[in-house]
């Protein structure tokens, strides 16, 4: 009986170890996805200036509506949001970009490469 569980932990233990080198090539495969995702989206919107105009002024509003928020000023943060909203609908890679952004963590070195991919948009912003 005691084999018996022991050889059930030995197998257990073989089966995760032997999988976790597959899972980290998986992570590894879904941050280059996330990063080519991004700078493809990056380029379509920066590409074309009724999108990267777009973009701005979503970026701007959401500055103000953290601002209004900041503030308690739920009537401002209200209208500022069905406005970023339909801004949105008009640019879905906006919607793209917040996704990726989504899906990773920003304090590792990939999360801060694919935030620099994407804050290479916002210069086009201060122009």
């Amino acid at each position: 009986m005691r084999t018996r569980h022991l050889n059930w932990l030995l197998i257990v233990a073989t089966l995760v170890i032997s999988t976790a080198p597959l899972s980290a090539q998986r992570q590894q495969q879904g941050v280059a996805k996330l990063k080519a995702d991004a700078r493809n989206t990056v380029g379509i919107i920066g590409g074309d200036k009724a999108k990267t105009r777009k973009y701005c002024q979503i970026v701007n509003l959401r500055g103000e509506l953290d601002q209004a928020i900041e503030k308690k000023n739920k009537k401002k943060a209200k209208a500022l949001a069905q406005e970023v909203v339909q801004l949105q609908v008009q640019l879905p890679e906006f919607v793209a970009l917040s996704n990726i952004l989504e899906h990773v963590d920003l304090k590792s070195p990939d999360g801060q490469e694919i935030a620099l991919i994407i804050q290479s948009l916002n210069q086009s912003c201060s122009e």
